[in-house]
C-alpha cells in the first residue's frame, strides 16, 4: 500500500475557511466573559500567565474542543451520507476537513496557551508556520519525536514567545527535519487505518453514523493529548515564557 502523502493533505486542509483563526479577536471574544478589557489589553501583549488563572485557561481550552469536536463529526457524518460525498474520489474531502479542523484547534489553543500570531501581515499560514502546524498534529497523533521537537521549540525561546523569535526558530534545519519524520510517519499511520475510517462510509444507510463516530473517537484523544502537552508547557515552560 502507498504511503499516505501528509504533506499534501495539510496543504489542502489549510485552504480551508474553518482553519483561519485571528489571534486577537479570538482571544477578546473567549476572555471578555472572565476578564475586564483593560486585562484582556495585557493578555493580549504580555500573554496570559500571571493575568489568568489557569482554571479559565482550561474552561475555555475545553470549551474549543468540545466546538471543533461537533464540528469535524458533523462534517464527517455528511461525509457518511450515502449520495453525499460517500464516493471514492471524494473521501480525500473529509480528510482535509478532519485535519482543518485539528489545524483550527490548534491555533485557538496555542494562542490561548500565551504563542504568538503565527499569521503573516496578510493573514496568511507561511511554509514556516505550516511546520509548527504539522509538528503539534503529530503530538495530537502520538507521532514519534513531535513532542520533543515542540519542546525543543518551545525551549530555543528561551525567554519570551515572541513572533521573530519563533519565526527565527521555526528556519532551523533540525525543524525541516523533524517535520519531513513526523509526515512520514503520519502518513504510514494514514495508509495503514485509512481503509476502516473509509469502510464506515460505504455502509448504506449505517455510514453517517458509523462515520461519525470513528471520527469522534480518533478526534477526541488527539484533543486529550494536544491539552495535555500544552498544561505541561504552561507549567514547566523555560523562565519567562508565557509571562512576557
Amino acid at each position: 500500500m502507498a504511503t499516505v502523502n501528509f504533506n499534501k493533505i495539510i496543504k489542502a486542509a489549510m485552504k480551508l475557511p474553518v482553519v483561519t483563526v485571528d489571534r486577537e479577536p479570538f482571544l477578546r471574544k473567549e476572555l471578555a466573559p472572565y476578564l475586564d478589557r483593560e486585562t484582556i489589553d495585557k493578555v493580549i501583549l504580555n500573554g496570559p500567565k500571571g493575568l489568568v488563572d489557569k482554571k479559565i485557561i482550561d474552561q475555555i481550552a475545553n470549551g474549543c474542543i468540545r466546538y471543533q469536536t461537533t464540528a469535524v463529526c458533523s462534517v464527517s457524518a455528511l461525509a457518511g451520507l450515502p449520495g453525499g460525498w460517500a464516493m471514492a474520489g471524494t473521501i480525500p474531502a473529509d480528510v482535509a476537513q478532519f485535519y482543518g479542523n485539528a489545524i483550527a484547534l490548534v491555533e485557538k489553543m496555542l494562542y490561548l496557551y500565551g504563542w504568538p500570531d503565527m499569521r503573516d501581515d496578510n493573514g496568511q499560514i507561511n511554509d514556516q508556520t505550516a511546520h509548527l502546524m504539522i509538528l503539534w498534529i503529530g503530538v495530537m497523533m502520538g507521532a514519534q519525536g513531535a513532542q520533543a521537537a515542540v519542546r525543543s521549540l518551545l525551549d530555543a525561546l528561551r525567554v519570551q514567545v515572541e513572533k521573530h523569535l519563533l519565526e527565527a526558530a521555526l528556519n532551523k534545519a533540525w525543524v525541516y527535519s523533524m517535520v519531513q519524520q513526523v509526515c512520514k510517519w503520519i502518513g504510514v499511520k494514514l495508509s495503514e487505518e485509512g481503509f476502516a475510517k473509509a469502510l464506515g462510509k460505504v455502509i448504506p444507510l449505517a455510514g453517517a453514523p458509523i462515520s461519525a463516530s470513528i471520527t469522534y473517537f480518533t478526534f477526541k484523544p488527539m484533543c486529550r493529548k494536544l491539552k495535555k502537552e500544552l498544561d505541561f508547557q504552561w507549567e514547566n515552560a523555560p523562565a519567562g515564557v508565557y509571562s512576557r
